[in-house]
């Protein structure tokens, strides 16, 4: 995608302009519920004055009090309205609030996808994609647990350029949609955690379990009876009779079905919490007029029958609600009498019957619109990043400004990365010494391409790729339960990465961090010259770093590989770093200088 759309200049000033508008009508609201409770106790007041007037000096006509008590029924009405406005509100202001503690690189209150951590994956742990400050943490605008899977779906799983595309236009759409994402922030109930939907999907899924149509009737009639005749016996004075024999009918038709109906409800009747934020998330991306195809799709995925998802959830939630009316004491009484396990059991089953296959359907496209929202969202946030060029050819990463992401805009320096290609080298050999850049470098890389292979922005001027899959060695660690050093474990991933080259399809791109450092230098030198020559051969690019200036030698014996470095400068008892890449073998390295400055006597 080369064209990038327009975007205000200033997130920051959009949202704490927001941010001071919402609490200032927070402000109004809370002023407002002091005016209605003041306003309610004289109402009250006037009643009970009214009613005293009324029923005992019989000044007035006691129907007189009917005024004062609807004028409180109101006010009670008003109190309620205006509580869920503020409850709004504040939600909203919390949104901006949390998106300015982002853009000063403080994410906090989100999900931080710690649960999508997996140590055997090629790149997710190298790359801090998730757990605290991770990427999946800076990006997540999530609310449900489908978002969240889809979202860390596509960070872990790049995308083809095709696919990439599609997403691109979408999150270019979503992009300007402040006021979208504001409403999807605060839409339905707070579900901490994520809503999970994984039981409703399978509930929807299952096999209907029918039962025969008089049985419906049955139960309803029955039900009815039963209220009709206890209120005959207790208030106009009936026999007892009606009451016994439509009782025992009622046990004849409803005891059979009583498994059924607990088969049915079990999964579904705790769901009534989370289903209010499904409808109002469905509801909210079904108002919304979208120009890209992909989200249009995702509109029309959330329809079935002819019928809006929104709606069919709602409805879904309106039998979950009178369900659990049961387990009020006042009510409980009447549940009984009208077999209430039973008759909801009958209605949901209806419902599922007809909805409940496209549950799955509807949730597709809710997390995935999530997961648009999120890359949109972020998007938005980080202005300068660009849109890549993701294109099928020759393997190849080609980049001007490359930057991490998750550092702070004023302390990011950049650089240009170029591998493969038509004539790019297809390994970058990076020397330098501690803390000079080298692992930022590669990690800057690295979630480079899964952005970009994401559908997101990126932080650079511009980048050119073709889909890769990323493979890294930078968080390799040892395990003493599992009785593995670090050096095997890091044997262990290279061989595996050797193997996802071979039969990779797009091919590999390999950040390879202090190659073999847990060994002797020339066993270092002569293992990573056999990697990095098998890896070129099965079609792979990628950077490998290095502190040893040995391994910069490699690249006399293979071809398509060149030397790079980072550099530092000790001045006045500190060491200088200016984060920036340049051609060829770093000139001198920096330990004992940095051993020195803490105080060693070396």
């Amino acid at each position: 995608m080369s064209d990038n759309p327009p975007s205000p200049p200033d997130p920051a000033a959009e949202y704490a302009a927001r941010l001071a508008a919402r609490r200032a009508a927070a402000d109004r609201l809370r002023a407002r519920l002091d005016r209605l409770s003041l306003a309610r106790l004289a109402v009250f007041l006037v009643g009970l004055a009214v009613a005293g007037l009324g029923f005992a000096a019989g000044l007035v006509s006691p129907l007189w009090t009917l005024v004062p008590v609807a004028a409180f029924f109101a006010l009670v009405a008003r109190f309620e309205m205006t509580r869920g406005r503020l409850a709004w509100t504040e939600r909203a202001a919390r949104f901006y609030a949390a998106g300015l503690d982002r853009l000063s690189g403080n994410p906090a209150g989100g999900s931080d996808g710690a649960r999508f951590a997996d140590e055997s994956h090629p790149y997710a742990a190298d790359l801090d994609l998730f757990g605290p400050g991770s990427l999946f943490e800076r990006v997540t605008s999530a609310r449900t647990r489908a978002g969240e899977e889809t979202l860390a779906g596509w960070l872990k799983a790049p995308a083809g350029a095709a696919e990439v595309a599609a997403r691109q236009l979408a999150v270019a759409d979503l992009r300007p949609r402040l006021d979208l994402r504001e409403s999807l922030a605060v839409a339905g109930a707070e579900v901490p955690g994520g809503a999970d939907y994984a039981g409703l999907a399978e509930w929807g899924a299952a096999a209907p379990e029918p039962v025969a149509a008089w049985k419906w009737w049955a139960v309803e009639a029955l039900g009815w009876g039963n209220v009709l005749a206890w209120l005959g016996w207790l208030l106009v004075g009936t026999t007892s009779l009606p009451v016994l024999v439509i009782g025992a009918l009622s046990l004849l038709v409803a005891v059979p079905l009583v498994p059924w109906s607990r088969r049915v409800l079990a999964p579904i009747e705790r769901a009534e919490h989370d289903l209010t934020l499904l409808a109002a998330v469905l509801g909210r991306f079904e108002r919304e007029s979208f120009s890209a195809p992909r989200l249009r799709e995702l509109q029309a995925a959330a329809r079935a029958g002819g019928l809006a998802a929104s709606g069919q959830v709602r409805e879904l939630h309106a039998l979950v609600n009178w369900l659990n009316a049961r387990r009020n004491g006042f009510f409980y009484p009447v549940a009984l009498l009208r077999m209430w396990g039973v008759r909801y059991g009958l209605k949901l089953e209806a419902w599922r019957a007809r909805s409940g296959p496209r549950v799955r359907d509807w949730l597709r496209a809710v997390g995935e619109a999530e997961a648009l929202s999120s890359l949109a969202g972020y998007a938005f946030e980080n202005p300068a990043d660009v849109f890549p060029t993701v294109e099928d050819g020759p393997v190849g990463f080609d980049a001007v400004g490359l930057g991490h992401p998750l550092l702070p805009a004023g302390r990011c320096v950049r650089n240009d990365v170029r591998l493969g290609g038509a004539d790019g080298p297809r390994v970058l050999v990076v020397s330098g010494s501690n803390m000079s850049g080298k692992s930022t470098l590669l990690r800057a890389v690295g979630v480079g391409c899964v952005l970009a292979l994401a559908g997101g922005v990126v932080r650079a001027a511009r980048l050119t790729l073709s889909p890769v899959a990323v493979g890294a060695t930078m968080r390799v660690q040892d395990s003493l339960q599992a009785g593995r050093s670090r050096f095997f474990a890091e044997v262990t991933k290279v061989r595996a990465l050797l193997d996802a080259a071979k039969k990779s399809d797009p091919p590999l791109l390999f950040l390879l961090d202090e190659l073999f450092g847990g060994t002797n230098s020339a066993d270092r030198v002569a293992g990573a010259g056999g990697v990095l020559r098998a890896l070129v051969d099965a079609g792979a690019v990628g950077l490998v770093t290095t502190h040893d200036l040995a391994l910069t030698a490699v690249t006399d014996r293979l071809c398509g590989a060149a030397n790079v470095h980072f550099c530092d400068g000790f001045a006045g008892g500190e060491l200088h770093f200016d984060y920036t890449m340049r051609p060829g073998v770093v000139p001198h390295g920096n330990g004992l200088a940095l051993m020195r400055a803490v105080g060693l006597d070396v």
